[in-house]
């Protein structure tokens, strides 16, 4: 059952909040109701299916489907361009990751990071969810009250409910009780739509090269490193090639990208999703349902478009709180770091882009940096070299 329900609520991450920002982001570049359905579609089914197949093979519990962040930042520039030439952008996007992938450069860069660093820029991520638990509280006093009483509650009612199925079944119960839904338009059935490409090289330093290094930093960076804290080893330069291929593919019918999520990955890999040995059920489980969200895109356009924003933020701070206690006890329980990691944190939490480079990136390269230069991690060195004699 834990594994089940992390499944659930990591594809409610990408099902329901990465959902709402595609549609307005489609609303803002003015592609028509068959274009929203195709974008929806390839990212989502495609997506799903991608990080099914990767968990299946390496026997790791990947989760994600398309990168939310990279759609917040389309929605800033994307109104600027065709639909050709998006695709285009979306393709050299691929393209970008591909690189990054047969060069090993990314795996390279990886292997230098600390551990304890890797979990206090996880934690300063993270913290970023729970904490609009409380802003999406005010919004919606009767949701979040009843959300947070099932918190509690619902492991005192049965044992086989955790405090997460405690909190959606109890918020559901507020979303028909105390939530006006809309009226919202229907939508017909459609299939995906081919999109002639159109590269430029405006689009290629507009949108793809921004793109990358969010899907990079953002994403795949994070999902990485969430597996490597919780002790897997996952193979990084073949999942950047997967993933370069797959933003390849469905670029060509509008999406803007395939790869695996930081957060969902996170979510599937920690305690949260059960014993270690069972954790891979919940990546596949999300992926199922990642899957059949953009199978039946023409329905769940509908579905998403009901819930009220408060709801989902409620669902995603409450599912990402057990991972933000384990990786902040794992982080500053380490003597060896102190002020390195500190930094770490606090730029993670900032979750400001710099240079076109997002904070987790700053947070890493800031923490090296600076426990080099203060000597910090030296202790831990030694101790590892005494445990190996």
């Amino acid at each position: 059952m834990q594994n089940v329900l992390a499944g659930i609520l990591s594809a409610l991450m990408a099902c329901t909040g990465g959902a709402i920002l595609v549609i307005k982001c489609a609303e803002m570049i003015g592609l028509n109701r068959s274009e929203l359905i195709s974008w929806i579609f390839v990212v989502y089914f495609i997506g799903g299916v991608f990080n099914i197949a990767l968990s299946l093979k390496y026997k790791i519990p990947f989760g994600g489907a398309h990168s939310i962040t990279a759609v917040a930042f389309l929605s800033t520039v994307a109104a600027n361009f065709s639909v050709n030439e998006l695709s285009g952008s979306f393709m050299m996007t691929g393209g970008l990751v591909l690189i990054f992938g047969f060069s090993g450069l990314f795996n390279k860069v990886l292997t230098f990071i600390p551990k304890p660093m890797i979990d206090a820029m996880l934690a300063g991520l993270i913290l970023n969810y729970v904490v609009h638990i409380v802003p999406a509280f005010k919004e919606s006093p009767l949701v979040g009250g009843l959300a947070i009483l099932g918190f509690f509650i619902g492991p005192r009612i049965s044992k086989w409910i955790s405090p997460l199925l405690g909190v959606l079944i109890f918020g559901v119960l507020g979303l028909f009780i105390g939530y006006d839904f809309p009226i919202v338009q229907t939508t017909e059935f459609s299939l995906p739509q081919l999109v002639v490409p159109t590269f430029t090289l405006n689009s290629f330093i507009t949108i793809a090269i921004p793109l990358a290094v969010l899907i990079l930093s953002n994403d795949i960076a994070v999902a990485l490193a969430a597996l490597k804290k919780n002790g897997y080893h996952p193979p990084v330069n073949k999942t950047l090639v997967f993933s370069g291929l797959g933003t390849l593919i469905v670029g060509l019918f509008g999406g803007h990208a395939v790869n695996i999520g930081g957060m969902m990955t996170a979510l599937c890999s920690s305690d949260e999703a059960g014993p270690k040995e069972k954790r891979l059920v919940a990546a596949i489980v999300s992926g199922g349902l990642v899957a059949l969200f953009g199978l039946f895109a023409w329905k769940m356009i509908v579905i998403i478009e009901l819930l009220p924003s408060s709801f989902i933020t409620l669902l995603s701070g409450f599912a990402l709180l057990g991972v933000l206690l384990n990786s902040l006890r794992s982080s500053f329980s380490e003597p060896s770091y102190q002020l390195s990691i500190l930094f770490v944190f606090v730029i993670a939490i900032s979750n400001l882009s710099f240079l076109g480079i997002s904070a987790p990136v700053w947070s890493l390269l800031v923490g090296v940096i600076s426990a080099k230069l203060l000597g910090e991690g030296k202790f831990s060195k030694e101790k590892l070299k005494e445990d190996q004699a």
